[in-house]
């Protein structure tokens, strides 16, 4: 359930008939309505039956209600980039009228599964566990400006147990152009998407799993996209000297930060206000170009990352940004890959991305765009509804509606707070031409 006045159930419609354009029939825009609606809804289950259960009335005809949002999800032929598309733009048109597009930033998260019949599932590691289990792994892009943010695409991941085994790909409905692809493969092709789409470019940031890729590196650059991006410990570069030439022999970056320490050259900078205490870190900057074969023959900035009490940096970092950019603000925007994790604990905590019971290719990505319309709404919701705060500090509002917070305690029976007495629940929302007509269907 999200909070909504009359103007915003008249949102709600006006964006579900947008969807329905791309969706086409009837059935279809009825099916995803009450499917939308049940992930925005209070059940503790993000799953087909308690979906159906919500809006049919009729037990005898409870069954039918069930199969029609199986086929929906399961089996129907409506175009996933579309719908997407759709909600990218719905959420980011509301975000860009107080802010800028700062940033796109690539990242995976992991779907905890039991079994091995899940489509792309097999023990593989994932940060989210922080260990190696038997999952899936989704590949996703999102959108931010400086204090709001929207995740726009996802791809599954499918490792070569998967798209090299015919059976397999048979009876998870893999689609025959899809092949296998690595993490930042896939990460490239949605940029791709975005840029098609005419999103608003940002700067890439992405994690060590994408930037230590010098071939990843290179596709951005040559889309003309700016970068800021981890790369691993040996990573080799050459150092600019004073004369910004780059001699000398390589140098791993994690060794060329070893002496930068032992000079006394890193620099303590506060990156992000938090509520309970400063977050904060000591940095080095060089510009470097990156060496070894395949490597980017041009001036980048290497950023160093070293935390209070660890014997060695946390993490390093190439980007392409400005030579004469403010040097706090450039480690500002590499930090703000930190978000995405937001994102996903939205994403799993209150909208059930991680529900999905299904088995097969179609349906994980259709139960994905659902998500991610869900999402787009409750982000365009809450940046028309307040003011900006981009100027100040970036710590978590206690304001459990305010803009940067997490879905948590927008969604389902929440407490309004201070709110006016006027608004209430998206449950209302029967209303809507499309969920009506499959509840009289019950």
């Amino acid at each position: 359930m999200i909070f909504m006045d009359a103007a915003g159930v008249r949102r709600i419609e006006s964006y579900f008939a947008r969807i329905g354009e791309v969706l086409g029939n009837a059935k279809r825009r009825a099916s995803f309505a009450v499917y939308a609606m049940g992930l925005l809804g209070s059940a503790e289950r993000k799953s087909v039956e308690p979906m159906a259960a919500l809006v049919c009335r009729n037990p005898k005809k409870m069954d039918a209600a069930h199969q029609r949002l199986l086929h929906f999800v399961g089996c129907a032929p409506w175009n996933d980039r579309a719908v997407r598309s759709v909600a990218a733009k719905y959420a980011i048109e509301a975000m860009i009228e107080r802010e800028p597009v700062e940033a796109w930033i690539l990242d995976d998260t992991g779907f905890l599964k039991q079994g091995s019949h899940s489509v792309g599932v097999q023990r593989q590691y994932t940060g989210s566990a922080g260990k190696i289990t038997n999952c899936q792994i989704g590949v996703s892009l999102s959108v931010a400006t400086r204090t709001e943010h929207v995740p726009v695409d996802f791809e599954l991941y499918l490792p070569e147990s998967w798209t090299e085994d015919p059976a397999r790909r048979k009876e998870a409905r893999i689609p025959d152009s899809i092949q296998f692809q690595t993490k930042p493969q896939l990460g490239i092709a949605m940029v791709r998407r975005a840029m098609a789409d005419g999103l608003p470019r940002g700067v890439v940031l992405a994690d060590t799993a994408y930037g230590s890729s010098s071939e990843f590196r290179q596709e951005l650059s040559g889309l003309g996209l700016e970068y800021a991006v981890g790369v691993d410990p040996q990573t080799t570069v050459r150092v600019a000297d004073a004369q910004s030439r780059f001699r000398g022999d390589p140098v791993s970056v994690r060794d060329l930060a070893l002496r930068i320490e032992a000079r006394n050259g890193f620099r303590r900078c506060t990156w992000r206000k938090g509520t309970k205490q400063d977050l904060t870190a000591r940095f080095a900057l060089r510009r470097v170009t990156p060496a070894g074969v395949n490597a980017e023959p041009y001036a980048q900035w290497l950023l160093i990352e070293w935390r209070d009490g660890e014997k060695e940096p946390a993490n390093y970092f190439l980007s392409t940004l400005p030579e004469h950019i403010d040097k706090r603000e450039l480690i500002r925007i590499v930090m703000q890959r930190w978000r995405t994790e937001r994102v996903y604990e939205d994403l799993k905590g209150e909208l059930g991305i991680d529900h999905f019971e299904g088995r097969r290719f179609p349906g994980w990505h259709h139960h994905v765009s659902v998500a991610l319309c869900c999402y787009a709404f409750v982000v365009a919701e809450r940046v028309r509804r307040f003011s900006p705060s981009a100027r100040g500090p970036l710590e978590d509002d206690p304001d459990p509606l305010a803009a940067r917070t997490a879905l948590l305690r927008q969604l389902h029976h929440r407490s309004a707070l201070r709110r006016a007495k006027h608004r209430f629940m998206a449950t209302s929302v029967p209303r809507l031409s499309s969920t009506k007509e499959l509840v009289t269907q019950c």
